[in-house]
C-alpha cells in the first residue's frame, strides 16, 4: 500500500504531459544511484554473486548437448574473442524470422537449430547463466544496438510502449524513468531505467534475472497485465531501451538493490 501510495503521488507530480527523453549528456547507469556497498559488490568479481552464473555459463558453453552432440564452443570457439561485443548489439534483427530477437532467444535458436536440443526455459538457471557468460564478454564496451535499418519500426513500437500509460495506475515507463529519475519511491531512488547490466543480480530477488523479468515486474507494479516472456512487446521494449542507452557501457553482470 505504501508503494501504491507513492506511485499515486507520482501521477499527481507528472500530470498529463510527459517530458522529453533524457539528453545524452545526462544519461546515468543504475550503478550511479547505488550506495558504496552495492557498488563495491558489483566491481569486485570475487564478491559479485552474478559471477557464479557466469562461471556456470562458461561450463555450459563447453558442454555438448542435443542430438547433434555439439557445444557452443564447437561453432564459436573461444567466447572471449567470438562473443566480444555481441551482447552490446542485441536485440538484433533476425532476417529468417522477420523480427528482432533478444540474446536469450538467439541462444535458444542456436540450441534448437544447431545443437538439436530443447530450448532453455525463460529465467531458468541455464539460460540466465549462458546469457550472462556471453554478455560478460562485452563488459566495458559501449552499447551499439539499433544500427540495422530493419529495426526502425520495431524501435518505434518499443518507444510507443515506453510512453504509453496503462494499468489501474495509468502510468507509463516514461513517467518514472524520464520525468522523475533521482526522486524517491518508497525510500528508494528512481533510476533512469538504463539496461546496461542485464542479466543482473538483484538483491531483492536474491538471484540473477533478465531484463524481461524486470519489465514484467514494473508492469505488474502499475497494475497492468504483464506480457508473456518472449512476447513481441517485451522484445520491442528491450530494443528501444537498448537504443536509448546507446553509447553507455555494458556492465553485465551488474548488481542492483
Amino acid at each position: 500500500m505504501r508503494i501504491a501510495g507513492c506511485i499515486a503521488i507520482l501521477v499527481v507530480i507528472t500530470g498529463a504531459a510527459l517530458a522529453a527523453d533524457i539528453p545524452q549528456s545526462d544519461r546515468r547507469s543504475g550503478t550511479s544511484f547505488m550506495g558504496p556497498d552495492s557498488k563495491a559488490m558489483q566491481d569486485d568479481d570475487t564478491a559479485n554473486p552474478g559471477m557464479l552464473w557466469v562461471l556456470d555459463g562458461e561450463a555450459l558453453w563447453k558442454r555438448k548437448a542435443g542430438t547433434a552432440d555439439k557445444a557452443c564452443a564447437d561453432c564459436h570457439d573461444d567466447a572471449r574473442t567470438s562473443m566480444k561485443g555481441v551482447a552490446a548489439r542485441y536485440p538484433a534483427f533476425a532476417r529468417a524470422l522477420g523480427k528482432p530477437i533478444d540474446l536469450e532467444q538467439r541462444i535458444n535458436l542456436c540450441r534448437s537449430n544447431h545443437q538439436q536440443a530443447t530450448p532453455f526455459a525463460y529465467e531458468s538457471h541455464e539460460l540466465l547463466a549462458l546469457t550472462a557468460f556471453v554478455a560478460e564478454q562485452s563488459r566495458g564496451m559501449p552499447i551499439a544496438t539499433g544500427d540495422d535499418p530493419e529495426l526502425a519500426p520495431f524501435i518505434e513500437r518499443g518507444h510507443a510502449l515506453f510512453m504509453q500509460r496503462q494499468g489501474q495506475l495509468n502510468l507509463g515507463c516514461a513517467n518514472c524513468h524520464n520525468d522523475n529519475w533521482d526522486r524517491k519511491l518508497a525510500g528508494s531512488p528512481i533510476t533512469q531505467g538504463q539496461p546496461t547490466g542485464y542479466p543482473l543480480y538483484r538483491l531483492e530477488w536474491q538471484s540473477l534475472g533478465s531484463l524481461q523479468r524486470r519489465l514484467r515486474a514494473c508492469i505488474t507494479g502499475i497494475r497492468a497485465q504483464a506480457y508473456d516472456y518472449g512476447s513481441p512487446e517485451l522484445v520491442e521494449l528491450e530494443l528501444y531501451l537498448m537504443t536509448r542507452a546507446r553509447g553507455m557501457t555494458m556492465e553485465t553482470p551488474a548488481v542492483r538493490p
